[in-house]
């Protein structure tokens, strides 16, 4: 059998026919797909561990982040008011006025856009009066496992209270 070849010529491109051929097939085997999903395996083992690392540095980061910012609106309050905000009103002290009529006449808050926040591990922020090296306060957070103490990404963070 004779295989007849046409070929079509378009201004851009060239394309073949080759006619009396059975068309061949174009996917990709078992063993092919096996030996990709093996090499994708082999970098998500090397390189995951690595990203997911960073994630929990990141979240120390941003703890450490939003208690500086806390602490500066903390700061505005008492420059506002002449005090800190003692254990009972907290850091709501920082989006409500304070009960006291001759306070809340000097508070010129919110001193946040938004609700106090949550640490990244979504537990609040502590709060209390004094804190330790003679700071007028303390705020800090408990870090990823929720508890005092710590090592590492579970290490308290921020200014702690006297102890």
């Amino acid at each position: 059998m004779q295989v007849q070849r046409s070929v079509f010529r378009n201004s851009n491109m060239t394309i073949s026919n080759f006619v009396g051929r059975p068309r061949q097939s174009r996917g990709f085997t078992l063993l092919e797909m096996l030996v990709v999903l093996v090499i994708i395996g082999l970098l998500a083992g090397l390189v995951g561990p690595r990203l997911f690392s960073k994630v929990d540095q990141s979240k120390v980061t941003t703890a450490s982040t939003q208690i500086k910012l806390l602490r500066g609106a903390v700061e505005n309050v008492r420059l506002d008011i002449g005090r800190y905000p003692s254990v009972e009103e907290g850091l709501n002290l920082l989006i409500k006025p304070p009960a006291d009529p001759a306070l809340a006449s000097r508070w010129r808050g919110p001193y946040l856009e938004d609700a106090v926040p949550l640490d990244p591990w979504n537990k609040p922020y502590q709060y209390a009066v004094p804190g330790q090296d003679s700071h007028g306060f303390a705020l800090y957070s408990f870090g990823s496992d929720g508890q005092p103490g710590g090592e590492g990404d579970a290490k308290d963070l921020g200014v702690l209270p006297v102890q």
